[in-house]
């Protein structure tokens, strides 16, 4: 019940779905618009548009499980709604599951329109299972994401939560290659993208569109995060409990 009624709120919310939906779609067609379906980015062995796609639309649903959480969450402890929550019969793990898995529904939207601006406007074309494959990789790695959210909202107060979240988001976003190929970067800075969960977010798919099995190591550095993500928003829920 409390996971419909998450979606029905995130859906509701016009802002939210123009920031999560529209907006990755918009920065694919900036960045990938004038650019030939030939033209090759860096080693990855990957066409700019096709290169681009994957990365929007994991920045898509970055957006909408990262931004979306965090914020609501903080707002509805400073509300009282937490407080209101507890004195019913849902567990602490109840509420965490609800909202990571809530945000991670309403995530499907953002990845979808972007593979299909992509696949209308800059004609990128991939076998079926790949497509399906892909949509699976990036829904199902947003829900590390989904976890950070939720202790975030945990960690900041309503006044900060959003330049935490913020500084947090975009950071992710441009270190991991969401933005721009890690090969732009100095080496330094490469190696350390490579261990950053958005670098292994997006390696899933890329792996995907060239055919080939995602590797073991972004796999394993995903799952790592997710359990990091969702045991700090654990322990950060209970200690909220306890102030109250």
């Amino acid at each position: 019940m409390l996971i419909k009624l998450e979606i029905i709120r995130a859906l509701r919310n016009k802002k939210f779905l123009f920031f999560s939906v529209i907006y990755p779609s918009m920065l694919f067609l900036i960045i990938a618009g004038g650019q030939s379906g030939t033209d090759m980015v860096g080693d990855t062995g990957l066409a700019l548009p096709a290169f681009f796609m994957v990365s929007m639309a994991s920045f898509g649903a970055l957006t909408a499980v990262l931004m979306g959480n965090s914020e609501r969450i903080a707002k509805e402890r400073e509300s009282g709604w937490v407080r209101q929550l507890r004195l019913t019969s849902l567990p602490g793990r109840g509420y965490v599951i609800a909202k990571t898995a809530s945000a991670a529904v309403v995530s499907l939207p953002s990845i979808v329109v972007v593979f299909v601006v992509a696949a209308v406007v800059k004609d990128v074309r991939l076998e079926a299972w790949q497509w399906l494959a892909l949509t699976g990789a990036i829904w199902a790695g947003s829900l590390c994401f989904a976890a950070l959210g939720v202790a975030i909202g945990y960690l900041a107060t309503g006044d900060a939560v959003r330049p935490i979240t913020m500084i947090v988001y975009f950071g992710l976003s441009v270190l991991g290659g969401l933005w721009m190929p890690t090969a732009t970067f100095s080496q330094w800075l490469s190696d350390v993208a490579s261990w950053l969960p958005t670098h292994a977010y997006a390696a899933l798919g890329q792996a995907i569109e060239l055919g080939d099995a995602p590797h073991a190591k972004d796999i394993v550095l995903l799952i790592g995060y997710f359990v990091l993500f969702a045991g700090g928003a654990a322990w950060l829920y209970r200690k909220d409990t306890s102030k109250a």
